[in-house]
């Protein structure tokens, strides 16, 4: 008799960059169990021009729980927290706006998985920087990116809507 095992293999769709964390929450769904979640408004495009594009994120790990926790405070408190992430498993959720000028019109939100954290700055101070991994060279040289891009960054943050 032949043991032989077929492991699974995944296709993994993986977004890094640079954010401000808002609306820092534990949600507790009608099923299954409760978890960590929060905003990212990602910064894109050119440095003197950037726009945000807004990630609705559950935070996946242990690593990246503790550090959402450490500064729920500090967003709370309307402080700039600032992240070098890596999302995985981007969808796009619909919805019906339930007030505001938008009611009842339909909205699109993309959520994703909060799976890294390489470095976070609370009012541009760094607070946490990871250690190297053996990660490919390719996402530790974006990450790197990032985190120059967050040196000169002198935008303000945005606002949890």
């Amino acid at each position: 008799m032949s043991n032989t095992s077929h492991e699974a293999s995944y296709f993994d769709l993986h977004i890094t960059g640079l954010g401000y964390l808002n609306r820092i929450r534990e949600v507790v769904p009608k099923k299954g169990d409760a978890f960590l979640a929060c905003d990212i408004a990602a910064l894109n495009g050119p440095s003197d021009q950037a726009e945000y594009r807004r990630f609705d994120v559950r935070v996946s790990g242990n690593k990246a729980q503790q550090l959402v926790r450490r500064c729920m405070q500090a967003v709370e408190a309307k402080r700039k927290v600032l992240i070098g992430f890596r999302l995985g498993d981007l969808y796009a959720d619909t919805f019906v706006y339930e007030k505001g000028r938008n009611a009842g019109k339909h909205g699109v939100s993309l959520k994703a998985r909060l799976l890294f954290i390489s470095w976070m700055k609370v009012e541009w101070e760094t607070v946490y920087k990871a250690e190297p991994t053996s990660t490919t060279s390719n996402a530790v040289d974006c990450e790197q990116e990032a985190q120059r891009d967050a040196d000169t960054a002198t935008l303000a943050p945005a606002q949890a809507g």
